[in-house]
């Protein structure tokens, strides 16, 4: 279970990385969140690598989720 801070900072990073992305592609910010929340159970905890790994999962997110 993570703590608040790391919670906050998560959903910090998420909305950082996903700032681009449309409200309406709920697929793409689940994937991207599942993927930096795995890093983060993993004990990962610095916002720098924490926000690559989003980025890295964005740009993998499948082309279906997006809205065009």
């Amino acid at each position: 279970m993570l703590d608040g801070a790391t919670t906050a900072l998560l959903r910090t990073i998420l909305d950082e990385v996903c700032e681009s992305v449309s409200p309406y592609d709920a697929g793409v910010r689940a994937y991207v969140a599942s993927k930096i929340l795995e890093a983060a159970t993993r004990g990962e905890t610095r916002p720098d690598l924490l926000k690559q790994i989003g980025q890295e999962a964005l740009s993998r997110a499948p082309t279906m989720w997006r809205q065009i």
